[in-house]
């Protein structure tokens, strides 16, 4: 029972231990989403186009003349001391509509040109973190291969106090070594480099810890991909184009007569020398007013202009949907260029593996050279490093394709 139990605890460690690999990356790039500036800045935008639609849709404000006779002008009633004068312009019926659906579809766009900057940077995220895997990775078959030219120099100074080998064998591995040791060392430093770059692209402390799972998961679907309609480049055109065709209807309202009510108010003093009706009694007068819009080039410009905006929007959208399907075509080519490739690695090592064993067994046997051994050892180590290579590779593009295959998955109350 015990030792169930045991197993059972050992699985879970195991599968906590693969699904915290799996999510190191969902966490740097949750980190990256909410610290970055970049991001940060294209939010705020976003925010402030919000703020244009209350603008739009208000009505003007309203007119306050206030006059005082320096001279009384006498009325039946009295001598009129002040006026006062209000007055309310209101748009044609539908104006403000429009107007506010016009500034709604321009904050739209400006949302999703904040999830673009968002996807670029997760994919810039991506990248960096597979930049440090391929160092850290690299660095242990190096770590590995050092160990190996060790018991290389101990095999070829055995031979040689032997009788069997010359010293040169010795050199040479010696030699082989200090070129390792400084690649290691170059490499290191290297890796130091990159995890700053990283913090910094996260916005926190460059000393903060960056770890990296043994793995570059990743669920690329090799393929074309032909809708990019969810796109937020594109889907930013689209509201633009929407925005502009909206403006197309907002130039004739504009091009129709505003309407306008008002109250006009006058205060008269009372005669001393007379008492008739309603002696001293103020005139409130209702006013009506129209604009005369006689002047038609400038709206007749204004909806051109938004008819060529809409035109250049929409066949901007064509170019970046080109532009969109061309690099889609190259990232499906690479991705399985570094899948075989990968493979193709994989074989080579295995064979490399069973030769550099025959080869060892043969210079213990004095039946194969030295330098065959050390050559196919650096292979195999080239070997393993394109591999790697490959990997990195695969991992970016997989990234990059993501970002051209993008679904918003964006909470509506975010």
């Amino acid at each position: 029972m015990k030792t169930n139990q045991f197993i059972l605890v050992l699985f879970c460690l195991m599968l906590s231990l693969f699904q915290g690999q799996a999510q190191q990356v969902e966490e740097y790039l949750q980190v990256a989403s909410e610290n970055n500036p970049e991001v940060k800045a294209a939010y705020t935008r976003f925010e402030a186009a919000l703020q244009k639609a209350p603008q739009v849709s208000s009505l003007p404000d309203p007119t306050l003349t206030m006059s005082a006779f320096g001279r009384m002008i006498e009325t039946r009633l009295g001598a009129q001391e002040a006026r006062f004068s209000l007055m309310q312009m209101f748009p044609w019926f539908g104006t403000n509509k429009l107007k506010k659906t016009s500034a709604e579809l321009m904050a739209e766009a400006k949302f999703q040109d904040f999830l673009q900057v968002r996807e670029n940077l997760f994919v810039k995220v991506k990248a960096e973190y597979a930049e440090i895997f391929r160092i850290e990775n690299t660095l242990k078959v190096m770590q590995e291969d050092l160990e190996i030219l060790n018991s290389y120099r101990k095999l070829a100074l055995n031979r040689f106090e032997a009788g069997s080998a010359p010293m040169v064998n010795v050199v040479k591995v010696d030699i082989k070594k200090e070129e390792l040791l400084t690649q290691i060392e170059l490499m290191k430093e290297e890796l130091e480099t990159k995890k700053r770059q990283f913090n910094i692209l996260l916005n926190r402390s460059q000393t903060a810890m960056v770890e990296v799972g043994d793995k570059l998961e990743y669920d690329a679907v090799i393929g074309n991909i032909s809708n990019f309609e969810a796109h937020p480049s594109i889907s930013a055109l689209e509201f633009e184009k929407e925005a502009f065709e909206n403006e197309i209807e907002l130039s004739k309202k504009d091009g129709l007569p505003m309407l306008g009510l008002g109250v006009d108010y006058a205060i008269i003093s009372k005669r001393t020398d007379a008492n008739p009706m309603d002696n001293g009694q103020d005139a409130i007068m209702p006013m009506f007013s129209v604009s005369l819009p006689i002047f038609r080039k400038k709206y007749k410009a204004a909806r051109q202009e938004a008819e060529l905006m809409a035109q250049a929007t929409e066949q901007e959208k064509q170019a970046k949907v080109n532009e969109l399907s061309s690099e889609a075509e190259m990232l499906s080519y690479e991705l399985r260029k570094a899948e075989r490739l990968i493979d193709l690695y994989d074989r080579q090592i295995t064979s490399s593996n069973q030769a550099n064993k025959l080869l060892i067994s043969g210079f213990s046997n004095a039946n194969s050279d030295f330098e065959e051994v050390l050559q196919m050892n650096q292979d195999l180590l080239m070997l393993k490093i394109q591999k790697i290579e490959a990997q990195v590779n695969g991992y970016k593009v997989a990234a990059r394709l993501d970002y051209l295959s993008f679904k918003n998955t964006t909470d509506e109350n975010e």
